[in-house]
Order: structure tokens, then sequence, then C-alpha cells
């Protein structure tokens, strides 16, 4: 029963000085970080969409990756995560199992980064799971990063690899939280954006917002083992590249800096407090777009590729 289930959720949800009014009452009451603005994000996963339940997808992974992607938001923008509040549709049959596994898989990643879970909502549905996670972070006044900041000549950098995600890094998400806080405090990043539907996507993402145009090195660009991988598997047909590019769910981040400090971040990158590597993979131009290096010196144009859901008509 939901209460019953309630009540055994507010008594493993440890107490924190943030909130002023905990868990349990109509609405939990953060006390903002003095002299911080609030960031706000909210991502929603559905069962059929965005994972499979079964022997190799569990509740607890899914429940991790719920707010593994809300606090890839919270990195992209700068900011540091602060609390999250979770609603989830659970199935008629067996729900309160899978409700138990999703907090597992939720408490384990907020005990990492810091994260209170302040509350939530829960139904049943003869529907499959659903679950929503909306993560609160914090940052100084203006010093949020956006998406729409890129100048020309600035230079692009990821952190990671991308590509085949789908062989299972898709679920175990691993936000990109502590090399944010760690890049903002050393450089000055124009724009950035964390690859959620895809590498060239999402940068072409940013630089529509950005009113710019972007040229991609594609030898540059970081290629995960997975997209090897998924690249020799039958009937596939891409190229470990084009995995690169365009499989989505990285969840790492892209960030424009100017040429200097851009290069001093890739030097200082692998190693503690930055223990991530960081690769150069194009730079900001005038104009608008998306293309790609040639052999020769030019550029052509490349079409965005990624995963963009449909509304229909």
């Amino acid at each position: 029963m939901e209460t019953d289930f309630v009540a055994w959720l507010l008594s493993r949800l440890p107490a924190d000085a943030r909130l002023e009014v905990p868990p349990g009452d109509d609405a939990a009451v953060l006390r903002s970080p003095a002299l911080r603005r609030t960031v706000v994000t909210v991502d929603m996963l559905m069962e059929g969409v965005d994972f499979v339940l079964g022997p190799d997808v569990t509740a607890r992974a899914v429940g991790h990756k719920a707010l593994g992607v809300s606090l890839s938001d919270l990195a992209a923008m700068g900011s540091r995560p602060e609390a999250a509040v979770v609603a989830v549709a659970l199935p008629k049959r067996g729900g309160e199992s899978l409700a138990q596994e999703l907090h597992a898989g939720l408490a384990s990643l907020a005990a990492e980064h810091g994260v209170t879970i302040a509350g939530g909502d829960t139904n049943s549905w003869d529907g499959p799971l659903v679950i929503s996670v909306t993560a609160l972070g914090s940052v100084p006044p203006g010093a949020a990063w956006r998406r729409d900041g890129a100048r020309p000549g600035d230079l692009l950098v990821v952190t990671g690899a991308c590509g085949g995600s789908l062989l299972g890094r898709h679920l175990a998400v691993r936000p990109r939280v502590r090399e944010a806080a760690a890049i903002a405090a050393r450089f000055p990043v124009h724009a950035a954006i964390d690859v959620s539907d895809g590498l060239s996507l999402d940068v072409s993402r940013m630089m529509a917002a950005s009113g710019t145009a972007a040229v991609l090195e594609l030898a540059a660009v970081p290629i995960h083992p997975d997209a090897v991988r998924m690249s020799g598997l039958p009937g596939d047909g891409r190229s470990p590249l084009e995995h690169a590019l365009g499989d989505g769910e990285d969840f790492e981040l892209v960030l424009a800096l100017e040429p200097a400090a851009a290069r001093q971040l890739v030097a200082e990158a692998g190693r503690p407090p930055l223990d991530v590597s960081v690769t150069v993979i194009g730079e900001v131009v005038e104009g608008q777009g998306l293309f790609a290096r040639t052999t020769g010196g030019g550029r052509e144009p490349l079409k965005p590729r990624g995963y963009v859901h449909d509304f229909g008509n």
C-alpha cells in the first residue's frame, strides 16, 4: 500500500540541514545557499522508450540513471547539485518492489554527489514504469554556464569519449558534476552543453543558441571502445565515428573556451581534480550550421545526428 511505502521511504531519507521542512509534509522547504542562484532541471524516463526492464536492466539501474541525467544537466550549467524531488508512476503489479529498487539506485548516486532527496510523489496505474526527477542546484550570480555564449575563435572541447552508450553506459550514467566544478573554478567557459542526444546534434544546438557555426575535426573526435564494438555487430552498418557523432546518452560535456584556456584545460585533464580526458574537437566560426574540416583544410556541411522524440502531428 502507498501509505506503508511512503512510511518506509521517509524512514530511509537522511536528515539534511538544507531542508527547513523535511520530506513528509505537503512540500519540502529548501534553504537556498546564501548569495547563490537556484538552478532547476527535470527529466522523465519511460519504460519502453528510455529503458526496458529485464535481467540486464534493473529498477536500481533505472533509479541511478533517472537522477544521473538530471545531475548531468546541472553539470552542464556549471552548478552544484543540492536537492532532488522524484515522481513515479508504478505498475500495479510488483510496483512496491520496483519502488524500493528505484530508491536504492537514486539514494546511492545522491549520496555520492551530496544531493538531498527532498520528496516527490507516487502513483500506480496499469501502464509501464515512469520516473521523473526534478533536480535543483546552485551557482553564484551570473556564473551559470549557458548554451548561447560561444564566440567565433573559441575552441570546442569534449570530456571523455563518445559512442556506443547503448551497450550499457546509458544506464551507468557518470554525471560530470565534479569535473564541471573543477573546470568552473579555473577556466572561463563561454558556453556548455551535455551530450544527451548525440555529439553532433548537441553541438549544433549550442551553435544555434549562440548564433555561430562550428567546424569539427572529425579525426580528433574521441571514440569510445563501445562505439567500436557496436560498429562490429552484425547488421550495424555504421562506423565507430558515426556512432560517436550520433548515438547520444554519453552525458559528457562540450565546452567552448578561448584557445589558450582550452589548451590549458586539455593539458591539466586526466589528473586530480579533473580525472577525465578532455579533447579539442573543433572551433567556433562565424555563420550558422555545423561543418567538418576536410583533408585540404576547407569545410563541408555535416548533418547533425542524434535522438529526437517524435511528437507526430
